[in-house]
């Protein structure tokens, strides 16, 4: 459905702060008209308090993708209806003015925006959504990124449904750690069995013993011609 391509906007949104690194690019008023990028009734409207609006709701989505990540679906679809709820969005038929061969509109389905904030209308839009999204394609599409310290929120569009992180290079990232975590442990294993083989290679020696078998057959040698 149209509508799903706005589940991005909570993508972006929640991506806007990464906490296992300290990263948080929602900071100011230029900040959150740059978030809503095209749509930019709501980022005329972008104040101050926006910002901190904002933030509170990208909190609440990062659980909404974390509840999904861990298999939670009952939790997700809850905590999303919560913001739907909320910040209720208004769909529309829409044109845009854009003509198809035959001279006739192009009509889709287009999410108003009549909230007074920029917040509740960038949340009403990226919840409406994500929504779509996630009834059309399952909770198991929203993911959290498994490639520590990342944790950003991405959407699997995958065929397979197997999307575990956030990025190529995140993939990339994770597949030469465990990678080089195979190696540590295989080089590890490699040398505990050298020093087994090593240890069961030494003869032991009976017990008291002393001197070697040359030098004891030396000094019993000797002794038998002193007796003769």
């Amino acid at each position: 459905m149209e509508l799903s391509y706005y589940s991005d906007f909570a993508v972006r949104l929640v991506n806007t702060e990464e906490p296992e690194r300290g990263v948080d690019t929602l900071t100011s008023v230029e900040s959150v008209r740059e978030l809503c990028g095209a749509n930019r009734q709501t980022a005329r409207r972008a104040t101050e308090a926006d910002v901190a609006r904002l933030r509170a709701v990208r909190t609440r989505l990062r659980a909404v993708f974390g509840a999904a990540s861990e298999g939670d679906e009952t939790r997700a679809v809850d905590l999303l209806n919560a913001l739907l709820m909320e910040f209720p969005a208004s769909p529309q038929i829409s044109g845009h003015g854009d003509l198809a061969a035959d001279g006739r509109p192009r009509w889709h389905m287009h999410l108003a925006e009549h909230p007074v904030t920029a917040a509740a209308g960038y949340t009403a839009t990226a919840c409406m959504g994500l929504a779509f999204h996630l009834t059309d394609l399952g909770v198991e599409r929203l993911g959290i990124c498994q490639a520590a310290p990342c944790s950003k929120a991405y959407l699997d569009t995958s065929t397979n449904r197997s999307r575990r992180y956030c990025s190529d290079r995140c993939a990339t990232r994770a597949n030469v750690a465990a990678y080089r975590a195979r190696k540590r442990l295989e080089s590890r294993d490699s040398k505990d069995v050298r020093e087994d083989d090593d240890a069961e290679a030494v003869p032991e020696r009976p017990a008291g013993s002393t001197t070697s078998g040359r030098t004891a057959e030396k000094t019993h040698g000797s002794t038998g011609r002193s007796e003769r």
